[in-house]
């Protein structure tokens, strides 16, 4: 073995040594850190938010950002002096067809969506039923995971329940009504996480 090679070799313990003593490990393994994940950045630009009006009140839907519900503005018209039973349904009605509407340009661009079917239509409670129970043209199981957790959390959030975090749905009579719930595991998963939900006493 030549004497240059001979001194190569001896050359690399001291070598990593030194850059040990700085605070660096050498290593075999090439790292490439590539670019930065990219994020849904769930922040619509020109959505408009809702402003109040002597025929519309400003609401928020929960919309699909992701893998997660998000909070949007809206705006629901509701006639001054209406009762307030009939408020809380015209109040559900405009949530849902506001949630079954396509998201605006600037909201689809950050990434938004809705899983809600349009044409649903909703009523209020059956006889001996809860006041606050809404019945749905649809039934809510029907309605598959997301856009169940899009009504429920929508729904419970507003003035169309008794803002408790549920709301009691059913589904055409005689199906009976069901108190939904919407929890932080549902907003955070409602592709994974079904609204639980339990049976209702009737009046």
């Amino acid at each position: 073995m030549s004497g240059r090679k001979v001194r190569g070799l001896l050359a690399l313990p001291l070598l990593g040594a030194l850059l040990t003593g700085c605070g660096i490990r050498p290593t075999e393994v090439p790292t490439d850190f590539g670019g930065a994940p990219s994020r849904v950045p769930c922040s619509p630009t020109g959505s408009g938010q809702a402003s109040a009006s002597p025929e519309g009140v400003p609401v928020q839907v929960f919309l699909l950002c992701g893998a997660s519900l998000v909070t949007v503005d809206r705006a629901v018209r509701v006639p001054e002096g209406t009762p307030d039973a009939r408020r809380r349904v015209m109040v559900a009605q405009g949530l849902l067809d506001q949630l079954a509407s396509a998201p605006s340009a600037g909201e689809r661009a950050a990434g938004y969506q809705t899983r809600v079917p349009g044409g649903i239509t909703v009523t209020g409670p059956g006889r001996e039923e809860p006041e606050e129970a809404l019945r749905l043209s649809t039934p809510p199981d029907r309605l598959g995971s997301p856009a169940l957790a899009q009504v429920v959390c929508t729904f419970s959030d507003s003035a169309a329940a008794e803002g408790d975090g549920s709301v009691i749905l059913a589904g055409p009579a005689p199906a009976a009504p069901r108190r939904y719930e919407c929890t932080e595991d549902v907003r955070d998963h409602p592709g994974r996480v079904q609204p639980p939900s339990g049976a209702v006493a009737l009046n």
